[in-house]
């Protein structure tokens, strides 16, 4: 490779992978092994400039995300909090305290039966029981706390 500076040739203009133009910007980003200027490196969901809220930025089925959206799409680690498999960007899931789920892994955990949207469910420390499971569903003692219960819901659209 030959080193344009030592030879007096200016270096070739690089282009932004964001909006294809020239960056002659004093400062740029580099990011996915891509060029960007500060204003087009944007996350995919809520827009906001990524080099002006952090040092980081994700990437994940041609999308780029900040760091709350990652977190809020993909939970913290991008993979499912039954199985532990990682959750594809293009796959549907479904999410419960934080935690995002695999359609088929969304289920109660003493029948196995697969909750479906519109399904009522509970959420009781870190497990997931329906409606007829639920712990506690057959004493009619008013001592119990109360469970948190939730619809099923899955994410229709991305962002």
């Amino acid at each position: 490779m030959v080193n344009s500076q030592a030879s007096g040739v200016p270096p070739a203009p690089r282009l932004c992978a964001g909006c294809g133009g020239k960056i002659a910007d004093r400062f740029l980003l580099f990011s996915m092994e891509r060029y960007w200027h500060t204003r087009c490196l944007k996350c995919s969901c809520c827009q906001a400039q990524l080099g002006d809220i952090g040092t980081t930025c994700y990437s994940k089925g041609g999308m780029i995300l900040c760091r709350s959206d990652y977190i809020r799409l993909f939970g913290h680690s991008g993979a499912c909090s039954a199985c532990g498999q990682s959750i594809p960007a293009s796959e549907m899931v479904m999410r419960a305290q934080g935690n995002v789920y695999h359609l088929k892994c969304f289920s109660c955990a003493t029948c196995r039966n697969r909750l479906m949207p519109g399904d009522r469910f509970h959420y009781m420390n870190g497990t997931i029981f329906c409606e007829h499971d639920r712990p506690g569903a057959a004493l009619l003692s008013s001592h119990l706390p109360p469970l948190q219960s939730s619809s099923v819901l899955t994410d229709q659209k991305v962002c």
